[in-house]
Formats: structure tokens, C-alpha cells, sequence
């Protein structure tokens, strides 16, 4: 709780829903090192890494409004679970949210690791997660109201934008793999109109295909 305390005391958590979301996932049941609670990005196999704590409190305040009780969400590139977590526990009973990973081992584990202390939330069905190719969305779900991208794409998928309802927010790192991408919010309005603006700077793995990551 001393990392969650220090993101919101430096202004990142601002929203309640997010603190109380991110207070209430153990990042150590997601991330089995000894460094579990630095702030700083994790191995977790398959050459993919669990996002500095800070940038997932960006991300969950970045969608916090669309991330509201009943809401439907797709994280991914879910990893570890630790986000898609926190996103199924921000939609209430109500909601829904899918974590996809191309790579069946890190669904997998995904699963365990929030069987660990949220498994009431698989078995009800409020979050669901499933092995694919991210870069084309889930379908089966959609439309969501928000999007949570977790690894950098060379431009923003088209699928995804498409999935995205109307009045929808998605978030993505944009850019080449190994360098500097820009954290892209897009915003879709209640016509269908779709706006974008860069959050900041970031540096994550590339969104690509499995035969490529591992």
C-alpha cells in the first residue's frame, strides 16, 4: 500500500475508484519476484514485463471516467492480469472486461494469478480472459467503452478504434519498437467523431505476433 500511497500522494491517483481498485490488487500475487512492489517494469516470462506501478495509476486515472460501474472494457495484451484486474474490479457487478495475450502460457497464468485473491471475479464471468491476437481486438465483446492497449504498436490498430463505442476512450503507446513511442489517447464522441491527443513519452514491448516475442 506505501507505492499506491506514494502515486496518489505525487498526484497520479487522483480518482478513488482507481486508489481503491490498485489498493485492492496485491501486485505480488501478479508478479513473483522479489521486487514485486518497486517502481519499476517486471519480468514475467515469455520476454514480457509487468508495467511500472506508476504507469498503470496513469493509465487506470486516464480511463477512470470510462471505467464506471456497468462498463465494458478490453485490456491488451493483459499479461501478468494485474490491470485487467484492477479494470474488473473498477466495473462493479455490472461490468464486464476481457484480458487478451496471444501467448496461451501468460493466459494462463493470468488466470492464477487472479484465482489467487479475485476468483470470484472469473467465476462470475465479470472478467474473462482469452488467448488471441490483440492487434485485432475481441470482437465477441464489443463494442467496449474503453481500451487499454499494453505494449507499443507501430500505428494505432484499426480493429480496435472500430470495437470502440461511441463516447469511448482507448489508450495505446504508439511508436517503433526500442525507442521513445508517444502514449496516444483517442477519444470517440457520442457520433462517432475521433479525436487523439499524446499523453507523454514512454518506452514498451512492441504489440506483435507470438511467433515474434517469444
Amino acid at each position: 500500500s506505501s507505492g499506491i500511497n506514494a502515486e496518489y500522494g505525487h498526484g497520479i491517483i487522483k480518482s478513488p475508484s482507481v486508489y481503491n481498485a490498485m489498493l485492492a490488487v496485491d501486485r505480488s500475487d501478479y508478479c513473483h519476484t522479489r521486487e514485486a512492489y518497486k517502481d519499476n517494469p517486471q519480468p514475467i516470462g515469455s520476454n514480457v514485463t509487468i508495467s511500472a506501478p506508476h504507469m498503470h495509476a496513469h493509465a487506470l486515472e486516464t480511463l477512470a471516467a470510462h471505467l464506471q460501474p456497468g462498463s465494458r472494457a478490453l485490456d491488451v495484451g493483459s499479461g501478468s492480469g494485474y490491470l485487467t484486474t484492477c479494470m474488473a474490479i473498477m466495473v462493479g457487478d455490472a461490468g464486464r472486461v476481457v484480458g487478451i495475450d496471444h501467448i496461451k502460457d501468460l493466459v494462463d497464468l493470468s488466470k492464477s494469478n487472479t484465482a489467487r485473491s479475485h476468483g470470484h471475479l472469473l467465476n462470475s464471468d465479470r472478467l474473462q480472459y482469452v488467448v488471441g491476437d490483440g492487434r485485432k481486438g475481441y470482437s465477441a465483446g464489443a463494442p467496449y467503452d474503453c481500451i487499454h492497449v499494453g505494449a507499443a504498436a507501430p500505428t494505432l490498430p484499426q480493429p480496435l478504434v472500430d470495437q470502440l463505442a461511441n463516447g469511448g476512450r482507448l489508450v495505446c503507446p504508439v511508436g517503433p519498437s526500442g525507442a521513445i513511442q508517444d502514449f496516444i489517447q483517442l477519444d470517440k464522441d457520442q457520433n462517432g467523431a475521433i479525436s487523439k491527443k499524446k499523453l507523454m513519452g514512454v518506452v514498451y514491448v512492441p504489440l506483435t505476433d507470438k511467433f515474434r516475442q517469444v
